[in-house]
Formats: C-alpha cells, sequence, structure tokens
C-alpha cells in the first residue's frame, strides 16, 4: 500500500501516547492526511471492546482476553487503518501487533507461535513500517504514572513483575527486527525524543514517497 504506517509501543508511563500526538501534530502541520488509531480502539465496535479489556471491576482470563485484542485488532484494520493507507495517508498508532506478543506473550506466557497465527489472520498479514519503541523502566513509568494522580486501568494495575516481563518482550522483539523498530530511551529530554522521531519519521516518508517535505 502507498501509505506509510507507524506504530507507537512501550511500557505504561513510557511516554509512548505523548510523542505519538506530537508527530501527529507535526505531520498535519505538512498539510498530509494523517489518521490516528489506537488499540484497543479505533472504529466504534473496538472501543467498545476496549471499554471491556481495560475496566478494572471485570475479571478477564488470559485468553479471552487474547481473543478480544484480535477482534478489536482485526475491526481496526478493515474499517481505518487498510482504507487510510490505500489512500496514501499516514497512519499513526498508539500500539498495534507488537503490544499483543509483549504483554500477552511474554506478560502472560501464553504460547507465541499460535498468537502469531490468529495476529496473521485478524492483520491480513498488514505490519508497520515503522514501529517507535519507548524503552523505560516499568518503575519509572509507574512513579511517572503515580505522579500524574490518575486511576489505572486493569492492565496497568498488573504487578511490576509482569511489566518488566513485557518490557524484556519489547527488547527481544526489536532485537529481531532492527529494521522496523526505531528504540528510543524513554529517560531522554522530550525535546530529543521528538527530534529522534521526527528525522526518523522523515526519512521513512521519503524512501516510500508518500508527501514531500
Amino acid at each position: 500500500m502507498p501509505g506509510l504506517f507507524v506504530t507507537f509501543e512501550g511500557v505504561e508511563g513510557s511516554g509512548k501516547s505523548s510523542r505519538c500526538r506530537y508527530l501527529l501534530q507535526a505531520l498535519r502541520k505538512t498539510g498530509c492526511e494523517t489518521v490516528f488509531t489506537r488499540e484497543p480502539g479505533g472504529p466504534d465496535v473496538s472501543e467498545r471492546i476496549r471499554s471491556i479489556l481495560l475496566n478494572p471491576e471485570l475479571d478477564v482470563p488470559p485468553l479471552t482476553e487474547l481473543m478480544l485484542y484480535f477482534a478489536s485488532r482485526a475491526a481496526n484494520v478493515d474499517r481505518v487503518i487498510r482504507p487510510a493507507l490505500s489512500r496514501a495517508a499516514i497512519v499513526l498508532s498508539d500500539r498495534f501487533s507488537d503490544a499483543t506478543f509483549a504483554y500477552q506473550g511474554w506478560g502472560r506466557g501464553l504460547p507465541l507461535n499460535e498468537m502469531k497465527a490468529a495476529n496473521e489472520l485478524a492483520t491480513g498479514g498488514l505490519k508497520p513500517h515503522l514501529t517507535i519503541l519507548m524503552d523505560l523502566d516499568p518503575e519509572e513509568g509507574f512513579r511517572r504514572m503515580n505522579l500524574s494522580g490518575r486511576n489505572l486501568d486493569r492492565i496497568e494495575m498488573e504487578d511490576l513483575s509482569f511489566h518488566r516481563r513485557v518490557r524484556d518482550g519489547y527488547r527481544d522483539l526489536a532485537d529481531r527486527e532492527p529494521e522496523r523498530f526505531l528504540v528510543v530511551d524513554g529517560r531522554l529530554r522530550e525535546e530529543e525524543q521528538d527530534s529522534l522521531i521526527l528525522n526518523e519519521v522523515f526519512k521513512r516518508i521519503a524512501e516510500r514517497k508518500v508527501i514531500d517535505i
């Protein structure tokens, strides 16, 4: 597809959502069509699934959790991501498939090979052109979230050992596909992070000839 698909990943409190919003604003200033989505979420049906997945009052078994993520992703790809890419738009997604492997694979201990096959079905083989991994010690991430004073969702409420396994999963994924991942140190100043991300995204835009910068 002629567009550019960029995803943001990272443990809780790593700053991925803030950096994604900054990039969205920067790209829209260029005049190009830039579409934002998130996981779980996107179209209405996926947002309703999100309300189940993140509800701290619900006891969701790990396998049920996994299948709900795939269901949400399938609708997001079909209704939001692929149509935008076919128009040569730039799509930014706050989490995508890598989050499932990190959280449900490494975090929950569900079988990765079976997950890969199910994810292939949910996405139709769609993979990001660029994945920005905000790397941060989960303990620092929770310190930041506690300072913000907001209520934690069901996934965020998991213990620190779970989130450390998630970080290990993300690092393993990045090591396996270094050409797709840009790993950004979450301890850097925000201005430094944004500069690294913008430079890499503009390089990928030029390579795919999506828009003129």
